[in-house]
């Protein structure tokens, strides 16, 4: 049988809740509010005893005699993660940074992103933790019940924690619709155009393991200036830079690749362009947003598709997986995240390929952002469905 542990410090307490003894002096007047600023309560690394892995605890704000609860950030790096335990008053968890897993004893495991919360009940063993690949912060708000927020137990094995990742593994989508290249391009478009360099470091060198070569991933950056704007894409060329300096420093060579071509036509920008433009959207381009401003139609034609579509380098599929994943990383674009859906049906992407899309975007970026895919992709099959 699990020994029950119980934490009489505050430090211990404020682990996995925060939670004070309550003093049980009535006070004579209500006490004015109390400010508890950034960096004034402690911070300490996990236990050995309750954790696998680095973990690092800074507290929030402790509890008091009128609330029984109390709250804490808690960092764990890839691989870490808490023992079993449970909490006899409850707890919510809130994704800050990362990817964070909590399990049941059932073996459920419960993935969940930044801003996303879970409710775990009074009396359920569980842990909870990052994944194999990432760092994750959650937000931990902890009750007390008769002065007690947690109830230790038995360490996560390695095989507890592995076999939670493998049973999501089997229950995804298939992404191998797409080649390992293709999929690597999702998170690398993403980050770029959501402006998370961080993140984008890690999908770099993913992609460079994956066999994306220096100017395929320069390329992928510089297409999504039309779309996520210059300071994006410049901020993406730095990031490749520095991963590429990195790799160099651990003698590491990346492979160049191809350069951008260069087109041996007598034809212009501009007359280029509306050829490609129309190749990809299937026909013409026309409507009351053209007519209003003709000029950015013209400059759509003549930069967009006639320089950038026909620099080499990328593929049109490769070209708008990089756009529809970038598109579903920004806020309210949902018209031109659809149009894409068609874009890409039409350059010969199958809707095996774009749900696989979908399900990479889900899985490496966000719930957010693949749902948005999603969504766009499903609106684009149900209006082909009803005008066949």
């Amino acid at each position: 049988m699990p020994t029950k542990k119980r934490f009489f410090s505050t430090m211990m307490l404020a682990l996995t809740g925060c939670v004070t003894k309550f003093g049980l002096a009535a006070k004579a007047k209500p006490a004015g509010q109390t400010l508890y600023q950034a960096g004034s309560q402690k911070s300490f690394k996990g236990p050995e005893a309750y954790f696998t892995g680095e973990v690092r605890v800074d507290i929030i704000f402790p509890g008091n005699e009128t609330a029984h609860y109390s709250g804490a950030y808690v960092t764990f790096q890839p691989g870490a993660r808490t023992a079993w335990h449970l909490h006899p008053a409850g707890q919510h968890m809130v994704v800050t940074s990362g990817v964070a897993l909590t399990g049941t004893r059932d073996g459920k495991v419960i993935e969940f992103n930044v801003g996303d919360a879970v409710w775990c009940p009074p009396n359920i063993d569980h842990w909870h933790g990052a994944t194999p690949d990432e760092q994750m912060t959650h937000l931990v708000i902890t009750g007390s019940l008769d002065d007690q927020n947690v109830v230790w137990k038995e360490k996560v094995s390695d095989a507890q924690y592995y076999a939670s990742r493998q049973t999501k593994e089997k229950s995804s989508i298939n992404v191998d619709a797409l080649t390992a290249k293709q999929q690597s391009i999702v998170p690398i478009a993403a980050f770029t155009a959501s402006g998370d360099l961080e993140r984008l470091n890690k999908a770099i060198k993913a992609g460079l393991n994956a066999g994306l070569s220096v100017n395929e991933i320069k390329e992928i950056q510089i297409h999504l200036y039309a779309y996520a704007g210059f300071p994006r894409a410049l901020n993406g060329l730095a990031t490749l830079m520095t991963v590429l300096d990195e790799r160099k420093a651990e003698g590491i060579q990346d492979e160049a690749g191809k350069s951008a071509s260069s087109l041996l036509t007598d034809k212009s920008s501009t007359e280029l362009g509306k050829e490609v433009q129309t190749r990809l959207v299937g026909r013409p381009v026309s409507g009351p947003l053209f007519d209003f401003a003709p000029d950015i139609n013209r400059l759509l034609q003549s930069h967009l598709f006639g320089d950038l579509f026909t620099r080499g380098i990328l593929d049109d599929q490769s070209r708008e997986i990089a756009t529809l994943s970038a598109l579903a990383s920004i806020d309210g674009v949902d018209s031109q995240l659809k149009a894409h859906v068609g874009i890409a049906s039409n350059v010969g992407l199958t809707q095996n390929e774009l749900t696989a899309l979908v399900t990479v975007l889900k899985e490496t970026v966000g719930k957010q952002e693949g749902g948005r895919a999603e969504q766009a992709l499903m609106a684009v099959l149900s209006n082909r469905s009803k005008n066949p």
